[in-house]
């Protein structure tokens, strides 16, 4: 063998270069470190290990005058000045593919089912992408139905459209996520939990998607007690499993519970930082944040899949005029409205008809159900409007025949819209028995 042949060998057994550094400050979330100010940029990650105890991984979050500052992936608890920072070589990449189908695991790529390791089933990609390009991606595509007749009536959801779902708490929002999960159109769905409870990702597993459809999903769970970088990063993580699933060709459902944590998230990291808040103690980089995650998701280009998305938003008191919500509203395709007012009269799924939308229509309905949709908006809508004199009873049947029709449109909608969470009903017929709601009334569309 040759002197430079063995010289090769021997460079390729060398250890990579190791960068390291010293913990300077440690304030709140925010430690600052000494010595890698010029061998990191923002997103590298590295490992800070303490005197005694076990080590903590961290994200560089900012660099100034003081140093580098880092949050963590769990807590600081044990570290202190003078601790050893090492850079993590390589930036925040997962392997995902058809091999993760059937997996629970959590914001790092780590298995939380106690079915062994993830394999390496596709090639490297980063966490944080840009959208696929405005001008290469495909047109939103055909109905997808969902089996909800409120919905796929009056706030339809198409293949590669990004639908929000605006509740407060307590308003069914986990069961109409659980029956799109059940029986939604895709070959592969990605869930996501932010901040969930505990106990409320072992009853979405068990309960809402149960052993059938968990064995086409892949679930990303972060719950409440995560650290803000693990709960911000399991939106991330999510939406990079879905578009390497989407690569492969196939049509993804992606749901994602909630964008309001991954916001709480956010705002947790830039207070931290220093960041002044903005609206409602939210700092500006949330809403810089949002368009990146949402566009991630939707049609793809050619030779792709599809990602449709569907976003849970938590309403403050029922305050659709938040600032995430109202953010979250403008960048989506759609939003359903879960109404507490309707779930008090006892009808389930809670969506509120007139304040919920879906901006594909009316062209993914056909004219004969454009004619039944409008006709049943028009009713209701009449009836929206004197709905509190009817209450009180300052309105006496007879006095004016429209509203006594609405009425009648209203009250059997009410009736025929309530479902139970493992009811499915086709769109056609959800349509035949709306129409047929509205002959009884005496309406023809």
């Amino acid at each position: 063998m040759s002197l430079f042949a063995e010289m090769t060998h021997a460079a390729h057994d060398l250890p990579g270069r190791r960068i390291t550094g010293h913990v300077s400050a440690v304030i709140g979330m925010k430690l600052t470190v000494r010595g890698i100010e010029r061998a990191v940029g923002i997103g590298a990650r590295c490992r800070v290990t303490p005197l005694a105890g076990p080590s903590v991984d961290g994200e560089v979050l900012g660099i100034d005058e003081a140093g580098v500052h880092l949050l963590p992936f769990g807590t600081w608890s044990g570290i202190g000045p003078g601790a050893s920072v090492e850079v993590i070589p390589g930036g925040a990449t997962l392997r995902p593919g058809r091999a993760w189908i059937g997996r629970v695991i959590d914001p790092l790529g780590a298995p939380l089912d106690d079915l062994g390791a993830l394999p390496p089933a596709g090639p490297a990609r980063p966490i944080r992408s840009a959208p696929p390009p405005a001008f290469g991606r495909r047109s939103v595509g055909s109905r997808l139905e969902t089996g909800v007749k409120a919905m796929d009536i009056f706030a339809p959801l198409c293949t590669g459209q990004r639908m929000g779902i605006f509740a407060g708490s307590g308003v069914g929002k986990s069961t109409l996520m659980s029956m799109l999960a059940r029986r939604g159109e895709a070959d592969v769905i990605v869930v996501c939990l932010v901040g969930e409870r505990g106990r409320e990702v072992q009853d979405f597993l068990r309960h809402a998607l149960g052993p059938e459809g968990l064995a086409r999903s892949v679930v990303v769970a972060a719950t409440g007690d995560a650290a803000p970088l693990l709960r911000r990063q399991a939106a991330w993580t999510a939406t990079t499993v879905a578009e390497a699933l989407r690569d492969e060709g196939l049509n993804v459902l992606m749901m994602l519970d909630s964008v309001t944590r991954f916001a709480q998230a956010q705002r947790e990291i830039g207070l931290s930082l220093g960041e002044p808040p903005a609206a409602r103690g939210y700092p500006p980089t949330v809403f810089a944040e949002l368009p990146q995650l949402l566009e991630r998701t939707g049609p793809g280009t050619e030779g792709q899949g599809d990602i449709t998305a569907l976003y849970t938003v938590l309403v403050d008191g029922d305050d659709l005029n938040d600032p995430v919500a109202d953010a979250v509203r403008g960048i989506l395709d759609g939003h359903l409205v879960l109404s507490r007012r309707v779930a008090e009269r006892g009808r389930y799924p809670a969506i509120d008809l007139e304040r919920s939308l879906s901006r594909m229509l009316p062209d993914c309905h056909s004219p004969a159900e454009n004619a039944v949709l409008t006709a049943a908006r028009s009713a209701l809508g009449r009836y929206g409007e004197m709905e509190d004199l009817i209450r009180i009873g300052a309105y006496k049947s007879g006095a004016d025949p429209a509203t006594d029709t609405s009425v009648a449109v209203a009250t059997g909608a009410e009736t025929y819209l309530a479902q139970s969470r493992d009811s499915h009903v086709p769109t056609c017929d959800a349509f035949a028995g709306l129409r047929a709601i509205l002959s009884e009334a005496g309406v023809e569309p």
